[in-house]
């Protein structure tokens, strides 16, 4: 008997995981998804998918449950949830700033919960998604979440709640300084000439070929940039300037900044 997965919410991450799932033969009647939004609905009816407009007993025999909604909704999805859950599925609440807590008692005490932070790259196949889960979750549900979020990158399994915060810190925002640099260094060949098209290539080939390196070779990071800089030349001198104007510790900074917000959304 194949498993169900049920999604409440039909978003783009939702639709991300789905694609990465059926990329690795899984079939469409593995999904059923709760969507309101009509547009965002019709769409996927469109690709095949059984989708409702709100949650019913359909959900009954659901092995995963994925509550993809914005934070702001989860409390109502989970108060609808609650009635069709069944009492072995596994929960998982891709959600920003929801805690455990929360979730459990908004599904009636519910407890195979799994918190999880996924990034926008998993639209790619090349996220990375933070998880934790509470006592009550085998290895079992463990392992087939686990293999949920493999259909969209890498994971990396917290011990500890609390550590889900500075995921989202790292990786669940990461994406966005990444861009930002990205940007800066596609103004930067603006200015020295190059035309739009070729100025965002250069940017995004430069990101994509020094992550791919990075990726290949279990050495320091530190010591790949050490290899690309020559004393006295052009990378030395960018770096140097860099190091001056305090770029790296921003960064580091900035990071430690957003776990903070990540911890006040957890703590309501």
């Amino acid at each position: 008997m194949r498993e169900k997965i049920v999604f409440i919410g039909g978003g783009n991450m939702a639709s991300a995981i789905i694609d990465g799932l059926l990329g690795q033969g899984r079939e469409l009647a593995d999904f059923l998804v709760v969507e309101p939004y009509a547009p965002t609905r019709d769409a996927l009816i469109a690709r095949g998918l059984a989708c409702r407009e709100s949650v019913g007993a359909d959900i009954g025999g659901a092995v995963l449950c994925v509550l993809a909604t914005k934070p702001q909704g989860l409390q109502e999805a989970c108060g609808q949830v609650r009635e069709f859950l069944p009492a072995d599925a596994t929960v998982i609440s891709i959600a920003a700033g929801v805690d455990l807590a929360s979730l459990s008692q908004w599904l009636g005490g519910h407890a195979r919960i799994v918190r999880a932070m996924p990034n926008t790259p998993a639209k790619v196949g090349l996220g990375m998604t933070g998880l934790y889960a509470t006592p009550a979750c085998a290895e079992a549900d463990r392992n087939r979440v686990d293999a949920l979020f493999a259909a969209v990158g890498e994971r990396i399994w917290t011990d500890t709640e609390a550590m889900i915060d500075a995921v989202t810190a790292v990786t669940g925002s990461g994406p966005g300084y990444v861009f930002h640099f990205m940007a800066a260094l596609e103004k930067g060949a603006l200015e020295l000439g190059f035309s739009a098209d070729d100025a965002r290539r250069l940017a995004v080939s430069t990101f994509r070929g020094a992550a791919g390196l990075a990726a290949s070779e279990a050495v320091p990071l530190t010591e790949l940039q050490e290899r690309v800089t020559s004393k006295g030349g052009t990378t030395y001198a960018a770096l140097s300037h860099m190091r001056d104007a305090g770029v790296a510790d921003a960064i580091t900074q900035a990071v430690r900044k957003a776990e903070a917000r990540a911890r006040e959304l957890s703590a309501g």
